[in-house]
């Protein structure tokens, strides 16, 4: 047999789901088959909807050899680090990501992602120990796409990561803004409201009938209007794959250099005066409006990333009269 304690960033989920973190090359069956017949918690059966409190005794009642087989292996994370540390304290981290690098891994990409990154740097500065935690991992309340640059928030402890998903999740606790370029006069605020619903095999969104897909809103303000480019804030409201993307075009301001959403001229003209061929989209400010503990001294807190040279170097352009 073989013995388990739980510690503060595995508490306050369901058995199950712990077991399925922990006993990665499990499959469903034999986590659940586990839980009735290998397993007790502080000398008791429990079901798999019991939720661990730190402390907590787990007894498995299999092979030493098997457990292993079974278990996530200890691993270092050694991508190079591309990102920069905008914010740090104890309990999150807010980083920059730079252009081209994924927040999580996919079919084609599994290492070089900024997860690895952030998981590398906080290992490498002792503050995550892989081989301590099995089941978490510092991670991102949130994500920005491949080619979109600017913040992440990171939670560095699983009650630091709910309290983020918590404020993010709720459209009132943290305004979230962006920067992009605009095909067009853009000089009047907008909102922009509707549905919208996801192709997963084309990797494209689009506007859902009534009645279907997901709410979503966005805000856009003028920073600098030009002939024929435009520097826009944006507030986020919701926050839907490619939502600002698919929005901006449905609206008649494209974002320049969009290959998916935008329009051939703009891109054509992006690429002649800036050599820019991917539309510029950055996260670069976030206000804390309200927190949950154990982060509450963080509301009233904004957090800004810099301005990508490319942004400054368009909005220089445009304010010289294009």
């Amino acid at each position: 047999m073989v013995k388990l304690t739980v510690k503060s960033n595995e508490a306050g989920q369901r058995l199950d789901r712990f077991l399925r973190k922990y006993f990665r090359r499990a499959s469903l069956g034999n986590i659940y088959r586990i839980i009735r017949k290998d397993l007790k918690v502080n000398g008791k059966r429990e079901k798999e909807d019991y939720i661990l409190a730190e402390g907590d005794q787990l007894t498995v009642y299999i092979p030493r050899e098997l457990f292993e087989e079974l278990s996530e292996p200890v691993r270092k994370y050694k991508a190079k680090k591309q990102f920069k540390v905008v914010y740090e304290d104890g309990s999150i981290l807010a980083v920059d990501k730079p252009w081209g690098l994924l927040v999580h891994g996919d079919h084609r990409e599994k290492k070089n992602t900024l997860v690895n990154q952030v998981c590398g740097y906080l290992q490498e500065k002792g503050e995550f120990r892989s081989e301590e935690e099995r089941v978490f991992r510092p991670s991102p309340a949130g994500r920005l796409d491949r080619n979109t640059t600017g913040l992440v928030l990171f939670g560095k402890n699983a009650r630091a990561l709910r309290a983020l998903t918590e404020a993010f999740r709720e459209k009132t606790w943290i305004n979230k803004y962006y920067l992009t370029a605009v095909w067009g006069n853009f000089s009047a605020p907008i909102t922009v409201k509707g549905r919208m619903e996801r192709d997963r095999e084309k990797n494209i969104s689009r506007t859902a009938l009534p009645g279907g897909g997901m709410e979503a809103v966005t805000e856009a303000f003028p920073v600098a209007a030009g002939k024929k480019l435009s520097i826009v804030r944006i507030r986020l409201i919701t926050g839907r794959t490619h939502q600002i993307r698919l929005h901006m075009a449905e609206a008649g301001f494209p974002l320049a250099g969009d290959p998916k959403y935008g329009n051939r001229e703009a891109n054509l003209y992006m690429k002649k005066r800036f050599g820019i061929t991917t539309q510029q989209l950055h996260a670069y400010r976030l206000e804390m409006i309200k927190m949950a503990d154990p982060l509450g001294y963080l509301e009233g807190k904004v957090i800004e990333a810099p301005i990508p040279e490319t942004l400054s170097r368009i909005e220089e352009y445009i304010v010289k009269g294009q």
